[in-house]
């Protein structure tokens, strides 16, 4: 499978999600790329916007086992992780296992539910695993969480800790659809015979495993991760935060670009795509000082003004400073040039790598060839 490959795939992927997502294409991106990253998501929004639709669209459209989960006051942990039971007429003891047991778990309303019965899913989400009665069991691959909260009815509810926080790859919101986008959403339900869209899944669980292999191919330069430490690092610098993101961020950052780069059919990122996910995937990572969350101030309006700050590296292909040296050589022999007489033909210069500019003249015989 090449990139290519990945960039077909997730565009099919992407076309069938919006036969129920409307107007969201921004969205689906960025779900898609934490899926393709192996990671987790948690979407932030009013009700009524497709939250929950969007987890069940995407595990129809991916061929993934779903399960979804509503976090209310009195769910304990045994309801997510499973229990040990006692069956048959000898009461020989059964686990059996909960929701968590699924390729994509929807945890709807995540904070509602106590700490206790919260942190049921820390393990879950970063070892995928689960341990009850002193026995692990491996969840299904791949395994990832969708969770959901409202942020305009705080009464009652348990605001998510910074370590669970700290587990979704990305954070983000829905907002509402412009006015030509839920003028066809109506025109669409009218046309159906009920409120559920289903739709045909263009992919399978396999299929899904092997979209994030190869995005572990992807390479990242060396320039581009300096640039990933230096936007984590001005989150710590920052006056604005009393602390800032974790190396678990930069990683974030990574797998995130990577996965961004493959959806793009690239096999190496560039800074672009590290500016595209940052705000999703450092916002949720950060603690504001005191005086700032008091003024109102996001987290994701300091990680733009960090993006504004710090410099990029030039959006080049890694190969390009290996081209560049061998420009730099000077060249010992003259060209050979073509003789008619003899039938000698001119070497045809290798292909350059992806977004490679093509050059004029041809590196010296003998000079470190085009990266593939």
């Amino acid at each position: 499978m090449s990139h290519r490959d990945v960039k077909e795939a997730t565009e099919r992927l992407l076309q069938e999600l919006e036969k129920a997502i409307v107007g969201k294409r921004d969205v689906l991106e960025l779900i898609v790329t934490a899926m393709l990253a192996d990671g987790h998501i948690l979407l932030e929004d009013v009700p009524g916007v497709a939250k929950t639709a969007i987890a069940r669209a995407l595990a129809e459209a991916a061929g993934l086992r779903f399960s979804r989960v509503q976090f209310t006051p009195d769910l304990i942990p045994a309801d997510i992780t499973g229990a040990t039971v006692l069956t048959g007429p000898n009461a020989e003891s059964e686990f059996r296992a909960g929701p968590v047991f699924a390729n994509l778990v929807l945890g709807d309303e995540i904070n509602r539910a106590p700490p206790k019965t919260q942190s049921a899913l820390l393990e879950a989400m970063e070892e995928r695993q689960v341990t009850t009665d002193a026995t692990t069991r491996k969840l299904p691959v791949p395994f990832i969480v969708i969770g959901t909260q409202n942020p305009i009815e705080q009464e009652g509810t348990y605001p998510l800790p910074e370590a669970q926080l700290d587990r979704f790859l990305i954070r983000t919101g829905v907002g509402y659809p412009g006015p030509e986008y839920e003028m066809e959403l109506i025109l669409r339900r009218a046309s159906r015979d009920g409120d559920r869209v289903v739709l045909s899944p263009v992919m399978s669980r396999v299929d899904v495993v092997a979209l994030q292999r190869r995005v572990e191919d992807v390479h990242i330069s060396r320039p581009v991760a300096k640039y990933v430490v230096d936007l984590v690092e001005a989150t710590r610098n920052s006056p604005r935060t009393e602390a800032g993101a974790s190396p678990r961020g930069s990683l974030a950052l990574l797998k995130a670009g990577r996965a961004r780069a493959a959806m793009a059919g690239r096999s190496f990122v560039v800074p672009d795509d590290v500016k595209a996910v940052a705000v999703p995937c450092l916002g949720h990572r950060l603690l504001l000082q005191p005086d700032q969350w008091v003024r109102g101030v996001r987290t994701e309006q300091v990680i733009q003004e960090i993006l504004n700050q710090v410099p990029a590296p030039a959006a080049t292909d890694p190969g390009d400073e290996v081209a560049r040296q061998a420009q730099r050589q000077p060249q010992s022999q003259p060209q050979p040039q073509p003789q008619q007489d003899n039938g000698w033909t001119p070497t045809q210069p290798a292909a350059p790598s992806p977004g490679v500019a093509q050059r004029s003249v041809a590196p010296p015989p003998g000079s470190p060839g085009q990266p593939g």
